[in-house]
């Protein structure tokens, strides 16, 4: 037995210096080379490159109205007024000078505060709100009702704005119908006057907000659960599962690799509120709770004509919202293993 092996290994070897002479007086090995990345990529561009072309519009319309505009942060470094140049010989530059204005405001902290209250308090109620509303609608076996309580969930997304702000002033506002039936049930004659309360304008904030959106969030996560495989159901069910066990293991980790996306974004849009639903809402009575960065830019960069203090303020809520954005991403990672990047 050991005299066939050596004589099948010695049979190789032979082979091996046949090949190797052979290739040697041709010039031409017998495997292709292997293609280099760049070749790789080139072929794969030639067979779905086409797919790109859709890409096109969203990559523009970023590029213009994303990037395009970036070179404005420059401002925040300048004494600028509209009609100077952001980069040109009669620049004025003053440093750090803006953000030490901005810092040194007697009411920045109340400004940072208020914004960190509201956008965190709305966070943690609107989050979680879309995903439980997407597993409840997905577990109605009537898809009649189903799809009633979608357009009914979905409409309110449709509201403008202004529109949502008139219908809140008609409930909660002075003299609106929450202060009228209050006074017909013997309560105080004046109203309860909740607009002008500094306590009741963050939940009246938030809840109208997540009543708004809360429905269309939901979309995502809805077409998500559609491509939840009905065999793990129906294997679940032979197990003896629950419809709400189901809900926890089957439907919740199929969905959550885009729970975990959409937190990751949505934690790094965390100190983002926006200030037109904030001016709106904003009344004398309510500045204490109501006044956050973004007013601070809109009324003191645009209207009170400090544009480098404003866009200093704003430069500076965008470098958080990158921070938390790096930070989610990073703990995403370690703990659920999925990440952005």
């Amino acid at each position: 037995m050991k005299e066939m092996t050596a004589e099948l290994e010695a049979g190789e070897v032979e082979e091996d210096l046949v090949e190797q002479a052979y290739e040697a007086l041709d010039g031409k090995p017998n495997a292709p080379k292997p293609q280099t990345k760049w070749e790789k990529w080139k072929e794969n561009f030639k067979r779905k490159g086409w797919i790109l072309v859709f890409i096109l519009p969203a990559l523009i319309y970023v590029i213009i109205f994303c990037y395009a505009p970036m070179y404005g942060i420059l401002v925040a470094f300048q004494d600028y007024m509209p009609g100077d140049q952001v980069l040109g010989s009669n620049t004025v530059w003053v440093g750090w000078q803006n953000f030490k204005t901005f810092f040194s405001n007697p009411n920045f902290w109340d400004y940072f505060v208020n914004t960190f209250l509201l956008c965190i308090f709305g966070f943690i109620v609107g989050f979680p709100l879309p995903i439980i509303v997407a597993l409840l609608l997905n577990s109605l076996r009537s898809k009649k009702v189903k799809k009633g309580l979608q357009i009914l969930y979905y409409a309110p997304h449709f509201i403008s704005l202004v529109v949502l702000v008139g219908m809140l002033k008609l409930i909660f506002g002075s003299d609106g119908l929450l202060d009228q039936i209050s006074i017909k049930l013997g309560g105080d004659v004046n109203g309860l006057k909740l607009f002008l309360s500094p306590e009741a304008f963050r939940p009246l904030f938030i809840f109208s907000g997540n009543w708004q959106d809360f429905g269309w969030s939901a979309i995502i996560y809805l077409a998500a659960l559609s491509g939840v495989d009905p065999a793990l159901h129906e294997a679940a069910k032979v197990d003896g599962a629950s419809r709400f066990r189901r809900i926890f293991s089957v439907d919740l980790p199929a969905i959550l690799p885009t729970i975990v996306m959409l937190m990751i974004l949505s934690v790094g849009n965390l100190m983002s509120c926006g200030y037109e639903k904030v001016l709106l809402m904003q009344t004398s009575g309510n500045l204490e709770t109501s006044e956050i960065l973004s007013t601070y830019v809109y009324k003191f960069g645009l209207i009170g004509g400090q544009y480098g203090v404003g866009t200093a303020a704003g430069l500076f809520n965008s470098v958080i919202n990158v921070a938390l954005l790096v930070i989610a991403n990073f703990t995403s990672k370690k703990l659920a293993k999925q990440s952005m990047w």
